[in-house]
């Protein structure tokens, strides 16, 4: 499993955003659509339907709030020696995103969980939205690129790749 960009890449499995699991809300890509997942979103979107896709409310990565990252691991450290478990503390759920399905039928708004703790670098925001746009390019454009992901992701072994490294692999398949 990998983050590039805004994808997750597992194995074979192209996902926007983080891979869900369980009823947690993803939107997964699949040779013949756009996969809503998780509990109040599901459905497919074929491809031949979508017109456009789009994502918002991504974290860019910034100083502040990489700051703002180690001060909550700071936070919970301490928490964590000082409150005996069970006293009705809950985690904070990690940040979403939406991604935006245009079809033929309106516009739905699918959610997403972010991938990256402390937000995205504007440039792997800028290549991702780019290739989000070329996967509604048509079949032939859609099939290849999503063929190139998955094939990457079958190969791949080890962690997510260095930002140098993803931007790349986000170059060559946003053509």
């Amino acid at each position: 499993m990998a983050m590039v960009g805004l994808f997750w890449i597992a194995e074979g499995d192209v996902y926007v955003g983080a891979k869900p699991s369980g009823l947690a809300p993803g939107v997964r890509l699949t040779p013949e659509g756009v996969m809503a997942l998780g509990d109040g979103q599901s459905g497919l979107y074929l491809w031949e339907d979508v017109r456009a896709l789009t994502v918002t409310d991504v974290p860019v990565k910034s100083l502040t709030r990489q700051a703002g990252a180690v001060k909550d691991l700071v936070v919970g450290t301490v928490v964590n020696m000082v409150v005996p478990v069970g006293m009705g503390r809950a985690d904070a759920a990690p940040a979403m995103m939406t991604v935006g399905v245009e079809t033929r039928d309106g516009d739905h708004a699918l959610a997403a969980y972010v991938a990256a703790a402390v937000g995205y670098s504007p440039a792997e925001v800028d290549l991702s939205r780019a290739l989000l746009a070329r996967l509604t390019g048509g079949a032939a454009t859609m099939a290849t690129t999503l063929a190139a992901m998955t094939r990457w992701g079958r190969t791949w072994e080890g962690g997510s790749p260095r930002a140098a490294e993803r931007e790349k692999l986000l170059r060559e398949w946003a053509g």
